[in-house]
């Protein structure tokens, strides 16, 4: 575990600290998306999209981040920690945050064509499942999506 300087980091803090680690994943090729958990001010885990580095659908930074803090803590019931993640998440993710029991989840920029917190769905409000995750969006989102955006225009060249 990580205490983080000066305090308990706000929302804005927590967030550049995720987009430090997505920009990790361009370096072996992966859409940089990173995510970072933390409990009572202490961060728990800090991790980046690695589906490209480990050939592994699953591997996103979210599930990643979960994972990391569910050993830390030594449980998977992830009541208390607060998930921050530079793209919404998607179906796959969302339900991941809902089985952990997250406490809360703070993301940056929407996902239109894959997002299930709500642009295309919202899975952490959905009162027919047995948990439902608080969220924050929109949290450094010109940032995030411009990090997107650029990764993509590389992609594209140009």
């Amino acid at each position: 575990m990580h205490p983080t300087a000066g305090g308990v980091p706000d929302d804005d803090a927590l967030m550049a600290l995720a987009l430090e680690e997505a920009a990790a994943a361009v370096d072996h090729g992966d859409v940089p998306v990173g995510a970072v958990a933390v409990r009572d001010g202490t961060v728990l885990a800090a991790r980046h999209n690695e589906r490209e580095r480990r050939a592994d659908p699953t591997a996103h930074a979210e599930i990643l981040a979960l994972a990391d803090a569910a050993a830390v803590l030594g449980t998977w019931r992830l009541d208390g920690v607060t998930l921050v993640v530079t793209l919404e998440p998607c179906p796959m993710c969302a339900g991941a945050l809902v089985a952990a029991r997250v406490g809360r989840l703070v993301y940056g920029a929407a996902d239109p064509k894959a997002g299930a917190c709500g642009s295309l769905y919202n899975l952490c409000a959905d009162p027919r499942l047995n948990h439902e995750v608080p969220i924050t969006a929109g949290v450094r989102e010109s940032d995030a999506a411009g990090q997107l955006a650029a990764f993509f225009a590389g992609r594209r060249g140009g």
